[in-house]
């Protein structure tokens, strides 16, 4: 199911921006924490070069699924990723575990009632198998929710056009086909579940904008917490990916930073993405 709607742009619009979570899992074993270095960022140990982020303190928030466990204190609250970077101290429900979510799944079958999947872009492979997976272990009449983010900014008034954005765009996906892993998912997942034997799978498209352009008040606030987010997160997004895959410099890639930050800054560029 589609919710787009044209944004209308305020033409007033302001250049208004908006924690670190530094943990540890002391239970793990010293060779997870052995993490890899590369280009001033930090990545996981576990499957080494698997996933594209960095892992460091300026990428970690991890409050989301300690407070679902808090709303739910009767669950059993699992959360996985290849990182130790959770937080210790943690609802009794919460079990965290170092997986990878893309090997065979260690779980029984029919075991969970609810899978969330979040922004997993570009750390999948095999996406009919993960959905096969996910499937499986959920119990009968259980649910998947999936919720991710296309890479390719765009515009309703064609003000993307010809600028950095629409480059980001194409870099970024041609760097994901590189990696053998696409970023293209937010557009391929309703497909590839219900080939997987999803039944019911419904779909919602929003638009998300980047800066505070948009006239709807909502909308704005929203726009100018997604302006700090790319402006934060764009060099752990591509640094690994267009020097290691597309093998650019990584001078090049801080350049190309450069010319995407003053495009964020641009009041003339009504860019959003869709999710």
């Amino acid at each position: 199911m589609a919710d787009y709607t044209h944004i209308s742009v305020d033409s007033e619009s302001d250049s208004a921006y908006g924690e670190n979570v530094d943990s540890e899992l002391t239970s793990l074993r010293s060779s997870i924490m052995n993490y890899h270095y590369e280009n001033g960022r930090r990545y996981h140990a576990y499957h080494c070069g698997a996933y594209w982020g960095p892992n460091d303190e300026r990428a970690m928030e991890h409050t989301d699924l300690t407070d679902f466990a808090d709303q739910h204190p009767s669950a059993r609250v699992i959360g996985t990723d290849l990182s130790p970077i959770q937080p210790s101290l943690v609802p009794p429900n919460v079990q965290f575990e170092i997986d990878d979510c893309c090997e065979e799944w260690v779980y029984s079958r029919d075991d969970f009632d609810f899978i969330h999947v979040r922004g997993l872009y570009g750390c999948v492979a095999d996406w009919g198998k993960f959905y096969e997976q996910a499937l499986r272990h959920l119990k009968p009449g259980g649910y998947i929710e999936q919720v991710e983010q296309s890479v390719v900014p765009k515009s309703d008034d064609g003000s993307t056009d010809g600028t950095i954005f629409e480059a980001w765009g194409k870099v970024s996906l041609e760097a994901g086909d590189a990696f053998g892993k696409t970023l293209r998912i937010v557009d391929e997942a309703k497909d590839k579940m219900i080939a997987a034997g999803f039944t019911n799978v419904v779909e919602h498209r929003f638009k998300a904008p980047i800066g505070s352009w948009a006239k709807d008040r909502h909308l704005k606030e929203l726009g100018r917490y997604n302006r700090l987010q790319w402006e934060e997160g764009i060099e752990g997004w591509s640094m690994m990916l267009l020097t290691n895959l597309l093998g650019w410099s990584r001078a090049e890639v801080e350049l190309y930073l450069m010319k995407m930050r003053q495009g964020l800054r641009d009041p003339k560029i009504h860019a959003y993405q869709e999710q």
